[in-house]
């Protein structure tokens, strides 16, 4: 090979790379957030899940991107680990889509495509339009990649070295592992197979070195999610495993097959006789959808396999228990009275873990030494913000029974409870950040201050009960106490602030501690309010 040819093939193979990048970008922009919504409602459905990742993978030509918004969810708590090796699983069929597109011949189109995809890129006005640009631009580029490697490679097949060289792929273990360390370089399973193509159609590879280099490369795909793990929480690296295990399996059983099983392979190239470039395509779709179809109903031993790596800590294992809905399941098969029963019990459950939270919130406050109680703040506001998205849908959901009017009003306040509970236990997550504030400075507020702020949260904590018994037991005889003690709420909140103003005014508090006094008391009282909000929820109907 001469250096012209070098630059030619490195050329072609730099512009294959970035068509399939502009490519993929045009793709993600003109579907615009619609891909994330898409995956944000992958259900429990083993079915559904993979269907998703296989449409999601091909719209964006990449099954890296879509891994990795999987692992984005997983780790924000948008998904969890059973819903998302399906999606995992899809796009290992979704990425095969590349191949079969390359399969065909169309570089002699390719410069009427860059043509197209430049003029709608460069001068139409609609975002849109200019997306669907990208789109054409990037097939163009990719398909002149294609031509450069093959013309640039054409020469390599009178190259005794290099015949030399690639001849020690033919056996299927260096194959496989030269499909791993090649795929893993370029970070894209998708340009590795169809660079296997190329080197296919021109001969210099035979088709049982490409099988075995095609199963090399879905474990090389797994790259880009396991570096991007690193800096994730613990399920986003339990997510990359799931990925990773579940290649690792499908080499071992797509071996497995093609040494057993010859006639497999001789099946597949049957299918498009004379056209390598197409069985290599095929190859790698049927492979993708048989280990799919034989893993899939044993996809939750992977969950538990990634779980077993990576342990779940006490905290994560309360979560898992608490993030779930116990009284609402099949809420809607039940009659009226019943599901509405059910749904009361389930916001009471709710609102007893957010009043929980605030209470350890204080705790941590006046005790900011003890980092468990923050850690476990945090963790308990994820559960009620999961609880806060899977009452309300099931709330919706309970709406299409046939309700009277005075179940529907009920139904209605229950919703804004719900959005009342979510918002105290935000304020618990709020006085852990500012707690975390004073550490950092190493500010401390006055033993008077902190004498207030233990006064006002008791008194906030004891709006909350009586609150909650009102709303659950609809005890309205309770309501003027729950008034009272949120009135005295609010004038604790008018008197410490200008207690703390005239500390100020002599120096006795620094001004950091000072706007976090403030904040405090801000919080609290908000606090308060959303106790009466709850308290007064159903007391419209009650008074007709």
């Amino acid at each position: 090979m001469t250096i012209w040819e070098a630059m030619t093939m490195l050329g072609g193979v730099g512009l294959f790379l970035y068509g399939m990048t502009v490519m993929s970008t045009g793709l993600k922009s003109a579907a615009g957030d619609q891909l994330r919504g898409i995956l944000e409602r992958v259900t429990g459905n083993r079915f559904a899940a993979i269907l998703i990742g296989i449409l999601v993978t091909m719209l964006i030509q990449s099954s890296s991107a879509t891994d990795m918004m999987v692992i984005g969810f997983v780790n924000s708590g948008l998904m969890d680990l059973s819903q998302a090796i399906g999606v995992i699983m899809g796009a290992n069929i979704g990425t095969t889509v590349t191949a079969q597109i390359t399969a065909f011949d169309l570089t002699a189109l390719a410069p009427l495509l860059l043509f197209a995809g430049c003029v709608m890129e460069l001068f139409l006005k609609k975002a849109r339009a200019r997306h669907i640009g990208s789109i054409i631009l990037g097939f163009g580029m990719l398909f002149v990649g294609i031509g450069l490697i093959k013309s640039s490679i054409a020469p390599l097949a009178n190259s005794p070295g290099f015949v030399r060289v690639l001849s020690a792929l033919e056996h299927p273990a260096l194959a496989v592992l030269f499909g791993v360390a090649f795929t893993a370089i370029l970070q894209s399973s998708s340009s590795a197979v169809v660079i296997f193509q190329a080197f296919a159609v021109e001969g210099l590879l035979s088709y049982h070195t490409c099988v075995y280099l095609l199963i090399g490369a879905a474990v090389g795909s797994v790259t880009p999610n396991l570096l991007a793990a690193l800096t994730t929480g613990r399920n986003g690296k339990r997510t990359a495993l799931l990925n990773l295990y579940f290649n690792l399996i499908r080499a071992a059983l797509l071996i497995l097959v093609t040494s057993l099983f010859p006639v497999v392979l001789r099946g597949i190239q049957a299918l498009s006789p004379g056209d390598i470039a197409r069985q290599v395509a095929n190859t790698h779709t049927f492979f993708a959808i048989f280990a799919v179809a034989v893993i899939a109903p044993f996809s939750r031993w992977l969950v538990m396999l990634s779980r077993r790596t990576i342990p779940l800590l006490p905290e994560e294992q309360r979560a898992e228990e608490e993030q779930r809905l116990i009284f609402l399941v099949n809420a809607e098969k039940n009659p009226p009275a019943v599901a509405l029963r059910m749904a009361m019990l389930e916001v009471g459950r709710m609102g007893k873990m957010a009043r929980a939270n605030l209470e350890t919130a204080l705790q941590y406050f006046f005790a900011p030494d003890q980092e468990e109680l923050g850690a476990r703040v945090l963790a308990t506001e994820e559960t009620v913000d999961y609880l806060n998205h899977a009452i309300s849908d099931k709330l919706v959901e309970l709406r299409t029974l046939n309700l009277s009017d005075r179940d529907i009003f009920r139904l209605s306040k229950m919703m804004l409870v719900v959005s009342s509970f979510e918002r105290v236990s935000d304020h618990a997550e709020n006085i852990v950040e500012f707690t975390q504030r004073l550490r950092a400075a190493g500010a401390t507020i006055s033993a008077a201050g902190l004498g207030e702020l233990r006064a006002m949260g008791d008194a906030v904590l004891e709006t909350l009960d009586v609150s909650m018994d009102v709303y659950g037991d609809e005890r309205f005889d309770l309501l003027p106490k729950a008034e009272a003690l949120e009135q005295s709420v609010d004038d604790m909140q008018e008197q410490y602030i200008q207690n703390h103003i005239d500390r100020l005014m002599v120096e006795a508090c620094n001004p950091l501690s000072g706007v976090i006094f403030t904040d405090m008391c801000t919080d609290l009282e908000r606090c308060s309010d959303q106790a009466i909000n709850i308290a007064t929820a159903l007391l419209e109907r009650a008074e007709e």
